[in-house]
């Protein structure tokens, strides 16, 4: 009893010493338990994926091909040892034969993809970004008409991974997320998702799933890194002193568009068979008896252009992906041009607003619906896009919608939950 007695008044003299070292041990406490849990996610995943790889297949079929593209830039240079940890060992207990292709330098995944040979499967490692440099790559091959129906999956490791919020459950546990996805992957549920083909006057087209920004907040919202050391006020920060430049900030510019068009009828997933062979005789007989049929030329319909001269303070293109409906009977893009008449206060508070949701369109802005589109821009124009968070040079662009253009693997459950929605 002394000695406790003891010990409670030493801890009593030494107070400002007992109490760091009870912080300190409750925090270590804490982060502790934390890496206990995130060793039972990457557990429970892992068994999980030997079910996969404990399937039986004949011995005639060979092995499903995975090729995955990692960004070890991505995340601040984390990515890599966040895949390493916690997607590549479900991959590879899953049975599929996997290749890691790591890419050194920007834009270098867009050269790899016009390079690759046949696979099963492509599975996207990083952020944004780099989902915009492997769809490019992909999309810009002579044969992007076959590739572009390989499945595509997508493990959401960088600092921004918009798409991640359309085909997974939200979840505050980054090595959860990761896991899930990687999870989903192997299931193999897939949705069609839309495509934007951006071109300029030379340029290769660019193609993002995302969309397309100019104006002043995002101008804002890259520069808000710089004001690191204000915390959680850097973003409010960077869009304040942003207000010092010339004021109101208009963009000035000219918009042609189409308006939507009608969806066309999904292709059946299974071919019809083979017809037999006299079947195939009799008809081949016949279109080599018969007199050739004369061609009625068809007349193409003008298209319906609209004309619209633009000032707004941000233009924004975004495809519907984030509010994707599986049975809408129209395809179309939205196009905002938000008024150029927003106050200082309002420009700063809706920053914040914007650094969440990049593509909220604000009340007072005009939205169009539109299957394509050019911007013309004044010349001598300065700033930059943000194409899928990228920046590109701003220039006079063509924006075209490819509907349902490729296939992404999502979380069975979010798949669900689109379909429960879209029914009345």
């Amino acid at each position: 009893m002394a000695a406790a007695m003891k010990v409670l008044a030493t801890l009593r003299t030494h107070w400002k010493k007992t109490t760091f070292g009870v912080c300190l041990l409750s925090w270590g406490g804490n982060w502790l338990y934390g890496k206990h849990c995130d060793n039972l996610l990457r557990r429970a995943a892992c068994q999980e994926a030997q079910v996969f790889g404990n399937q039986l297949i004949p011995s005639s079929m060979p092995l499903k091909k995975a090729t995955v593209f990692l960004n070890p830039a991505a995340c601040k240079g984390k990515a890599r040892n966040l895949f390493e940890a916690n997607a590549a060992p479900i991959l590879h207990l899953s049975g599929m034969d996997v290749t890691v292709v790591k890419t050194d330098y920007e834009g270098q995944a867009k050269k790899l993809l016009e390079l690759m040979e046949n696979t099963d499967l492509i599975i996207i490692a990083g952020g944004d970004g780099t989902v915009q440099e492997v769809i490019t790559g992909l999309l810009r091959r002579a044969d992007e008409a076959a590739f572009s129906k390989i499945p595509i999956g997508f493990i959401p490791l960088g600092k921004t991974s918009t798409l991640s919020h359309t085909l997974y459950p939200e979840s505050t546990n980054q090595v959860e997320h990761i896991t899930n996805a990687t999870l989903a992957i192997l299931k193999g549920e897939t949705i069609p998702l839309d495509v934007l083909q951006i071109k300029g006057e030379e340029e290769k087209p660019v193609f993002a799933v995302t969309g397309l920004r100019w104006g002043s907040y995002r101008d804002a919202g890259v520069k808000a890194s710089k004001y690191w050391y204000l915390g959680p006020l850097k973003t409010k920060a960077a869009h304040f002193f942003s207000t010092f430049k010339e004021w109101p900030q208009k963009h000035q510019a000219a918009l042609m568009y189409l308006g939507p068009t009608e969806r066309p009828p999904e292709e059946p997933e299974e071919k019809p068979s083979r017809p037999p062979l006299y079947v195939r005789l009799y008809r081949r007989l016949r279109l080599y008896w018969s007199s050739p049929l004369k061609e009625i030329p068809q007349e193409v319909a003008p298209e319906d252009w609209e004309e619209l001269k633009l000032s707004t303070v941000e233009l924004s293109i975004a495809t519907r992906n984030r509010q994707l409906d599986l049975t809408r009977t129209e395809d179309f893009m939205d196009i905002c041009i938000e008024a150029d008449t927003v106050s200082k206060g309002e420009f700063v508070s809706r920053g914040s607003q914007k650094m969440r949701d990049p593509h909220m369109c604000p009340e007072g802005s005009q939205c169009i619906q539109a299957s394509r589109c050019i911007l013309q821009l004044p010349e001598g124009t300065e700033g930059s896009f943000g194409i899928d968070n990228e920046e590109y040079e701003a220039m006079p662009v063509e924006v075209k919608l490819l509907p349902r253009k490729l296939q992404f693997i999502c979380d069975p459950r979010m798949r669900e939950q689109m379909l429960r929605a879209a029914v009345p």
